[in-house]
């Protein structure tokens, strides 16, 4: 894990680059449910109105379609536990799942979950989302990477604020043309153009986890779920007990 010092060394650096063209939000939470605190949340997304959600560390790695209401796992896939699994997402009828260290991606079927192929990833795996036409992935450095579907890099851009770059991009959400980001180890989300990797946005989080919640196993924030079913937006984090409904609402 990150110093504390790192943790607030990263807070400290993106808020302060922000420059006038960068908008800054606070939260508002419009709901809470229950969130499995077993879960170590990697990756988070909608399908077709679902919850999923991949969760991370050695020999307690998963994949999960998640009952909202409860937390619970409706259906769940169990890794061996030399794979760490990482970032998740759904397109073209494929699952895709990376993993860390190991740099290894698996391919199931969107549908049933059931398993198709192993791929030889060329980075560390962390986040992965798509805007519908390629699939999007983060390594934990301040880059982004644009790929096919059989992994082929098609670009990649590097992500900054005031031309500086931003590193630990983790877990990924594609919403309405933009790349919403987790800062490992950071209270902050950063909104990217995809276009050009410059951020546009920074979303405060602090406090979104009460104190009075948080446990000697509570984790970082990680996690980012957009509906597009209805427009709206969750957070949560590794081992947290909630997940949040939220809205944005702009500093002044």
């Amino acid at each position: 894990m990150r110093t504390v010092f790192t943790i607030i060394l990263m807070s400290l650096l993106i808020l302060s680059c922000a420059d006038a063209q960068v908008k800054e939000y606070s939260l508002e939470v419009v709901a809470e449910y229950p969130h499995d605190t077993e879960s170590y949340t990697q990756g988070l997304f909608f399908h077709e109105g679902q919850l999923y959600e991949s969760t991370g560390l050695h020999g307690k790695s998963t994949f999960r379609m998640v009952d909202m209401q409860t937390g619970k796992a409706l259906k769940r896939l169990d890794f061996d536990d030399k794979y760490f699994v990482e970032g998740s997402v759904m397109w073209k009828g494929n699952l895709y799942i990376l993993t860390w260290e190991t740099k290894m991606a698996f391919v199931y079927d969107a549908e049933t979950l059931e398993y198709k192929s192993s791929w030889k990833y060329p980075r560390e795996g962390w986040g992965i989302t798509t805007d519908g036409k390629q699939l999007i992935a983060s390594d934990g450095s301040a880059y982004l990477y644009f790929m096919n579907e059989n992994f082929a890099l098609d670009r990649k851009v590097r992500v900054t604020i005031e031309d500086r770059p931003i590193r630990f991009i983790n877990e990924l959400e594609y919403i309405d043309g933009k790349i919403w980001a987790n800062v490992y180890t950071s209270d902050e989300i950063v909104i990217i153009n995809p276009k050009d990797g410059r951020i546009q946005g920074i979303v405060d989080c602090r406090g979104l986890l009460p104190k009075e919640l948080r446990t000697p196993t509570t984790d970082v924030l990680n996690g980012i779920a957009y509906n597009p079913a209805d427009g709206k937006i969750y957070l949560t984090g590794k081992n947290w007990p909630k997940l949040y409904e939220v809205r944005l609402v702009e500093k002044k």
